[in-house]
């Protein structure tokens, strides 16, 4: 008596080995792979033909693989935040004065061990003081003073309870 397996028994098969490789690889792609041999298995089970179960497999093979992206994106990265890079990372932080900001030309501050010709938006500002970054403009920085940053702020709180 001579054993042949069925159509979704290859399947199976198909799908363990696409499982196991999934394990052994990175990168999820054979996993969409294994679940569609497993949507063909079912199918093969139910005793329809392998022409049906061939385009299952590839359709969902297929619409899984081009899904992924969405599907992990949407799971992992629910909470995060993006991340700011270059020079949209400078706004908010602290620089160093090294040339007074003078108010027709402006001056020179140093970020991230960095020289900027930078302008403020507080008035003069003497060298050696802490500014924050506003804006950045080309290359040139538009800083204010803290305190002036939090009077602005201050200033605007009370108009808003008004």
């Amino acid at each position: 008596m001579e054993l042949t397996p069925t159509d979704w028994q290859l399947w199976i098969i198909a799908a363990l080995v696409l499982g196991a490789l999934e394990i052994k690889l990175s990168g999820f792609v054979t996993l969409w792979f294994a679940v569609g041999a497993l949507a063909a298995a079912l199918v093969g089970a139910l005793g329809l033909g392998i022409n049906v179960q061939l385009l299952l497999f590839t359709v969902v093979s297929v619409a899984l693989f081009a899904a992924s992206r969405t599907i992990f994106k949407e799971a992992f990265m629910r909470s995060a935040s993006p991340l700011k890079t270059g020079v949209e990372a400078m706004v908010g932080q602290e620089a160093v004065v090294t040339e007074a900001l003078s108010d027709p030309h402006g001056g020179t501050v140093r970020i991230n061990g960095e020289l900027w010709t930078a302008r403020s938006l507080s008035g003069p500002v003497p060298e050696g003081e802490r500014v924050t970054v506003e804006q950045v403009d080309g290359l040139k920085l538009w800083v204010r003073r803290p305190s002036a940053s939090l009077e602005t702020s201050a200033v605007l709180k009370k108009e808003r309870t008004k």
